[in-house]
């Protein structure tokens, strides 16, 4: 489907023609992308995500990762992704595995961030019943769970230096071993990794394993700074500002003025602090139409 920018320009240019010939057959045509145009919208409302697979953006830095991401996902190699907190790592990890040969079978996430490292082992390999308090049924972990599928280990670079060492062993061995277990299993999981820490830094520094960073960065993917984007903002606003309003039952525009201030904005949250903002406006606008004054202070200085 084309973007809604492109539908308005053919728009534009249709209506020209119809001022200097009006006929049936440009009618028709003109009707036919009037007909695009409101599924488009409709979609958006729906929540369906537009953008080549969900991911919004016509710049050339995101153009260049589409084509690196469809390149990557043909093989099974180990993807590290790397860029800033809210630039899109998950969603690509997503299109990764979904443009791949695993689609059909699972994609397993989870953040090593958020995980103690006490549990972690258990979350990632699994474990049988009784190896700790607690433990009262066995349990596949993650690995065994994402066999023949892939994957993603969000903020990789925060695992602890016992768990490197673990996670190295079933890369190289293609096992895993639950805790309290005895018995091996074979796994076959393309692993895909994100952090938004320079790694090769911290390799330096000795926070993280360097043969576990060279088994990572087979296939390296570095996402760009919304600001650095371009036009892209403007794209996404559009998009998260049409979903919120369909999510919330209201009708909300932005005034010549709030949109500027947006558009200029370097967005240093990258598209998550535009998404929140959205929100925010969303539901604490007075509406119909969002002024200057009701966006967050940061982006009105």
């Amino acid at each position: 489907m084309s973007s809604a920018k492109e539908l308005a320009e053919r728009f534009r240019k249709l209506l020209g023609d119809l001022q200097k010939n009006a006929d049936a057959e440009l009618i028709r045509a003109l009707q036919a992308e009037m007909d695009a145009l409101l599924m488009q919208k409709e979609s958006a409302s729906a929540g369906e995500i537009p953008g080549w697979h969900g991911i919004i953006g016509e710049s050339a830095p995101m153009v260049a990762i589409r084509s690196q991401i469809e390149k990557m996902a043909a093989v099974s190699a180990p993807v590290l992704i790397l860029g800033q907190s809210g630039t899109g790592k998950d969603l690509v990890a997503g299109v990764l595995h979904k443009l791949s040969k695993r689609r059909k079978e699972a994609l397993v996430c989870e953040n090593c961030a958020a995980i103690p490292e006490t549990l972690l082992e258990s979350v990632l390999f699994g474990h049988v019943r009784g190896a700790f308090t607690g433990a009262i049924k066995d349990h596949p972990g993650h690995f065994l769970s994402a066999h023949k599928g892939s994957i993603f280990l969000d903020e990789i670079g925060e695992m602890p230096m016992a768990m490197q060492a673990k996670l190295l062993r079933v890369l190289q061995e293609g096992e895993v071993r639950p805790v309290g277990g005895e018995q091996t299993r074979n796994v076959d999981v393309r692993v895909i990794a994100a952090t938004n820490r320079d790694l090769a830094a911290l390799v330096a520094a000795g926070g993280f394993r360097e043969d576990l960073y060279y088994r990572l960065n087979v296939l390296s993917l570095e996402l760009p700074p919304l600001a650095e984007r371009g036009e892209d903002s403007r794209l996404l606003l559009e998009y998260f500002l049409a979903k919120s309003c369909a999510g919330s039952g209201r009708q909300l525009r932005l005034s010549a003025e709030a949109s500027q201030a947006l558009s200029e904005f370097s967005w240093p949250g990258n598209i998550r602090q535009l998404q929140n903002e959205v929100q925010r406006l969303t539901a604490l606008s007075e509406g119909p139409e969002i002024q200057l004054d009701e966006l967050s202070t940061e982006i009105r200085s």
